[in-house]
């Protein structure tokens, strides 16, 4: 068997710092440290710190006042920023830049008057965060179908604006509907879709055609793990979004000759590695490496955190 390890995979910027955020917070705050929401969505990385002592919620009201909280990498509305305030919490912003950006578009784009279209999927952390800046100006669309059936009072401004682990062709298809719907639409100067997303996923497109079967370390409530699966079926090829190497089914292998793996962007690298050693074990697995686009990204750590940073690295 020979894998193909789609390069770039795994980690972007985004959830690196975030992950760095809360492994110095712990380390200057100790445990029992709140998290609200899961850090980044990634069952094996949310059970690591679990056993560390930390502490993922849904609700704000379910961490005791005075304690510190750490928002995901996911962002989340200003109710939650004055919730916990009322809380007397210590608060530290992981939020990926790239989604802050997000808000803050949204932000402007409400105090102008527009309407913000958000494509993106209900009920998603991002979109929640996102929506929560002006929830009197956004409304949510999932799909081409949902995109057809808006109706929006005549001469409405509307502008759009997209969660940022799209599929960036199912997202552009949505878009077109959109600008045909409405012809004066604007949208944000640059892409919404983070640097990562695009990457992995144009990453699978380039190397899928080689390849028998794909799989995609990832959990299932990672948008952009599951985009890369999709994305993988689309182009006509079996694709599997697993959490480890434990999850793998040798029945999927019979008759495989090579296999592509990648990674979504909170998936961790040591999770790869485990599933190439065990199919060299198994399989005599021979490994290429595939660079199809560096990254050299890097965000800073939370303002919270900076001195932190140089006191305990």
């Amino acid at each position: 068997m020979k894998v193909i390890l789609a390069n770039p995979r795994g980690f972007c910027a985004g959830v690196n710092m975030a992950i760095e955020s809360l492994e110095k917070a712990l380390a200057k705050f100790g445990s029992p440290l709140y998290v609200y929401h899961e850090i980044v969505h990634n069952r094996p990385v949310v059970d690591r710190f679990s056993k560390k002592g930390v502490v993922f919620v849904d609700k704000i009201d379910d961490i005791p006042e005075g304690s510190t909280v750490l928002y995901s990498a996911h962002g989340v509305s200003p109710t939650i920023r004055l919730d916990s305030q009322k809380r007397n919490l210590r608060a530290i912003d992981a939020t990926c830049p790239l989604v802050t950006k997000v808000h803050k578009e949204a932000v402007k784009f409400a105090s102008e008057g527009y309407t913000i279209i958000l494509i993106g999927h209900e009920g998603h952390d991002e979109v929640l965060g996102t929506m929560g800046e002006a929830p009197g100006s956004i409304v949510l669309v999932e799909d081409v179908q949902s995109a057809n059936n808006l109706v929006l009072p005549k001469d409405t401004k509307v502008a759009f604006l997209t969660q940022t682990t799209l599929s960036v062709d199912e997202a552009q298809v949505i878009i077109e509907v959109l600008k045909k719907k409405f012809p004066n639409i604007i949208g944000p100067s640059k892409d919404d879709i983070c640097y990562a997303t695009q990457n992995r996923q144009e990453a699978v497109k380039e190397l899928v055609p080689e390849v028998d079967l794909v799989l995609v370390l990832g959990s299932q409530n990672s948008s952009n793990s599951m985009r890369l699966s999709e994305l993988a079926i689309s182009l006509g090829k079996p694709a599997y979004l697993i959490d480890s190497v434990k999850e793998i089914n040798p029945e999927w292998l019979v008759n495989t000759e090579i296999v592509l793996i990648t990674a979504g962007a909170s998936a961790p690298e040591d999770v790869v590695e485990e599933c190439v050693e065990w199919l060299r074990i198994n399989y005599n697995a021979q490994v290429e490496n595939r660079i199809i686009r560096e990254e050299h990204v890097q965000f800073p750590l939370p303002r919270e955190l900076r001195v932190i940073s140089n006191s305990v690295s």
